[in-house]
C-alpha cells in the first residue's frame, strides 16, 4: 500500500514543544541565541510528545564545548532496550564565534546561561539559550509594579476612546 505524498508532515512550521517560563522572571535576559541539540532517536520522539521540562536546566561550558545539564526528557516507551537515560547530559550544537561569546559571558561575574525554550524548527529540536544575570527580589517587585501600572494606563486609555 502505497502512502500518499500530501500525507507527510510539515516541517516548514516550527513550534514551541516546552518553555522555561521562571526564566524571565528570575533573569533579566541579556542575549539570546538558537542552537542546535545532539539527540538520540529516542529522544526526538519525546520531545516531539511534549515530554521534555527544562525548568531545572542550564548551560555550561566545559573544554570548548557547550553543555546542556539537567534538562529532563522522559523515556520513549516503545524504543525498549535502545532508550536513553533521561538526565543525561546533552551537547548544544555552535558554531565557534558563538561558542566564544558563551565562554567570555561564563567568565563574567554574575552572568550565567539559561535555556528559555526547545522548540522545533524545519524538523529539528532547537533550543534558545540566553545569557543571563540574575534579579534581586526588590527588582522583581519593581517589575511587577511597573506592568500593573502600565495595564492600568491602557485600560484608561481604552476607556477614555470609548
Amino acid at each position: 500500500m502505497a502512502k500518499n505524498p500530501e500525507s507527510k508532515p510539515d516541517y516548514s512550521l516550527s513550534r514551541v514543544v516546552c518553555r522555561n517560563r521562571k526564566a524571565k522572571h528570575e533573569y533579566e535576559l541579556i542575549e539570546q541565541l538558537e542552537c542546535g541539540i545532539a539527540l538520540r532517536g529516542s529522544e526526538v520522539k519525546s520531545i516531539r510528545n511534549n515530554k521534555i521540562a527544562i525548568e531545572d536546566a542550564y548551560v555550561r561550558v566545559e573544554n570548548g564545548e557547550v553543555w546542556l545539564i539537567g534538562a529532563d526528557i522522559a523515556e520513549y516507551p516503545q524504543a525498549t532496550y535502545l532508550n536513553h537515560d533521561p538526565k543525561r547530559q546533552r551537547k548544544l550544537l555552535l558554531r565557534r564565534r558563538e561558542m566564544g561569546k558563551f565562554e567570555r559571558a561564563c567568565e563574567q561575574k554574575g552572568l550565567t546561561l539559561i535555556p528559555v525554550d526547545v522548540h522545533l524548527a524545519r524538523g529539528f529540536v532547537k533550543v534558545t539559550v540566553a545569557i543571563a544575570r540574575g534579579q534581586k527580589e526588590y527588582d522583581k517587585r519593581d517589575k511587577i509594579k511597573k506592568q500593573a501600572d502600565q495595564r492600568e494606563i491602557s485600560q484608561a486609555v481604552r476607556q477614555a476612546g470609548r
